[in-house]
Order: structure tokens, then C-alpha cells, then sequence
């Protein structure tokens, strides 16, 4: 892994005002470059503005298309990657909810989100491939909002090379404090299991729909340590100088480095786990029965 600095922006976007929240993007690419960032990070569906009213409301896009044009412009005049979200259309007409890289040198990238919250089934089209990417000698991969609460996401990631997650949001509700809260419970273990850094925005203010967003972005080490953070709730640039030699303290201490030692023969196919599973007679622990919860226990 090469250093690298990365800007994560917390922003305001409305729901379908698409050239509003363009327009509004160009100051915080500018500022991020001016304090050193490599690439800069903004919140899932920051240009589409996010909705669960219906895919019509932001207005998807082609890829390539006007926006991504847009964003490889900007990227190119100001030399600094952008990854940016938005709702996208492909050529049968369905919608993803989608992140993009543009690179300076004009290189486009597509990952579209994986997992789809209850909410968002029947806007957004699950997809069904994990792409990565590198930057400036970083292998990179991004988990949009709802993704990073699957496990197994990031550990793909990881043993595929990945040094940094990305994880975009569009998390509406709460507060920033509760926010934060909430995403300690899972992102830090993401990161500490994995030896990673994640990298994570949020949307900010009303969204013209209705929602409200709390402004948050937080950066965590490859020790799940916070690197930093800001929960001031407010549209925001947070800068963070990622640096190899944290990544090489923690992936060269053997008893914090812990994919090497994973028993991939034991539960990467889910038919032998099922094998295992037998009677307690056999000396395992029998997997547990599903049941409804009773209100009155």
C-alpha cells in the first residue's frame, strides 16, 4: 500500500435536484484537493438525492452519461479522484442504486450496491458482482450504506487485497451522536477483523422528501480505532492521511493479523458446514430450531 489522503464529505442533497447538488459538490472537490487529498468521498445517492417514494424521483442515469461526464470533467481540471453515488439505469431500464470513480485520467468505475434494505426493495435493483479498484497503488472496494452490516462483504474484499472499504451512507434519522453511535457497533469490527481501513459519509439535512439526515463521517484504522471523526451535523470536509506503516504494524503482528490463520476449509462452503452440524450425541452443538418470539416472555 502506498499513503494516500482521502476527503470525506458530509453533504445536503435533495432528492432529483440533480444540477443543485452538482453545482454544489464542485467547492468541496476543490477544498478537498487544496488540503491534500487524493480522492474524495461523498455520501451514497449525494447526486441523485436519496428516496424510497419511487426511482422516477431521481431521475437515473445511464453510465456513461451527463453526470458521469460532469464528474470526469471535475476530476480531471481539479486532478483529484471522485467517488460520488446516484441512481443508475442500464440499457433494460432498471435502476441501481450505484457509486462511481472518476479518475482524473479519465478512468470510470461502476460498483453497485449489493444488499438492498427492505425499504429500497422495489426502487433499487440488487446487484451480483463485487468489483474493486486501485488508486494511486491502493486496492480499494466500497460497501454503500446497508452492505456493511454483512460480514462477509468485507472479508471477500480483504482476501482479495482490499486495504481500504469505502462505505458511503444515506442513513436517514437519529441524531449524529446516535449515529455514530449505531455505527460503532459494526463498522470498527469490520476493519479490526479484516485489517483494513473503512472510510465512512454520511447525508446531511432534509432531503425535500421528507427525511432527515444527521451529518457524520468517520474514519477507522486497520486496528478498529477511530482515526477520526466529525459529528458537527453539518455539510463538512473531513481530511484523513491514510499511511502504510499502520497498515504494516498491524498486518505484521501475528496475533492482531487474523485472515491468514482462517479455516477456509471448515466454512467458505456453507454444504460442509451443514455436514458438521450434528447431534450432541456426536459431540457438536445442534444448531438451534427457529421460532416466533412470544410477547409474553
Amino acid at each position: 500500500m502506498n499513503d494516500i489522503g482521502v476527503g470525506l464529505v458530509i453533504f445536503n442533497s435533495v432528492a432529483g435536484d440533480i444540477e443543485s447538488n452538482l453545482d454544489r459538490m464542485s467547492k468541496w472537490v476543490i477544498k478537498a484537493g487544496q488540503e491534500g487529498a487524493d480522492v474524495v468521498c461523498f455520501p451514497e445517492m449525494n447526486i441523485s438525492g436519496y428516496s424510497i417514494v419511487s426511482p422516477d424521483a431521481l431521475k437515473p442515469e445511464t453510465i456513461p452519461g451527463p453526470v458521469t461526464n460532469w464528474l470526469s470533467a471535475m476530476a480531471r481540471a481539479e486532478k483529484i479522484a471522485i467517488l460520488a453515488g446516484m441512481a443508475e439505469k442500464d440499457s433494460m431500464g432498471r435502476v441501481y442504486a450505484s457509486h462511481v470513480l472518476a479518475k482524473p485520467d479519465g478512468f470510470l468505475w461502476v460498483y453497485r450496491k449489493l444488499h438492498i434494505p427492505p425499504p429500497e426493495q422495489g426502487m433499487f435493483l440488487q446487484a451480483e458482482e463485487v468489483p474493486l479498484f486501485s488508486l494511486n497503488g491502493v486496492s480499494c472496494g466500497i460497501q454503500l450504506c446497508y452492505d456493511t452490516h454483512f460480514p462477509e462483504l468485507s472479508t471477500l474484499m480483504a482476501l482479495n487485497g482490499v486495504e481500504v472499504i469505502f462505505s458511503p451512507h444515506a442513513s436517514p434519522r437519529k441524531t449524529p451522536e446516535e449515529k455514530y453511535a449505531s455505527w460503532m457497533r459494526h463498522l470498527p469490527a469490520r476493519a479490526y477483523d479484516n485489517s483494513v481501513f473503512v472510510m465512512a459519509c454520511n447525508q446531511t439535512g432534509e432531503n425535500g422528501q421528507g427525511l432527515i439526515f444527521p451529518g457524520i463521517s468517520l474514519a477507522i484504522g486497520p486496528d478498529g480505532k477511530v482515526m477520526k471523526k466529525d459529528i458537527g451535523g453539518k455539510e463538512s470536509l473531513l481530511v484523513i492521511h491514510l499511511k502504510s506503516k499502520d497498515l504494516e504494524f498491524v498486518r505484521s503482528n501475528r496475533m492482531h493479523y487474523f485472515l491468514p490463520n482462517r479455516r477456509a476449509d471448515i466454512y467458505d462452503n456453507i454444504m460442509k458446514l451443514d455436514e458438521l452440524v450434528k447431534s450432541p450425541s456426536d459431540g457438536f452443538v445442534k444448531r438451534p430450531q427457529a421460532r416466533r418470539p412470544n410477547p409474553e416472555e
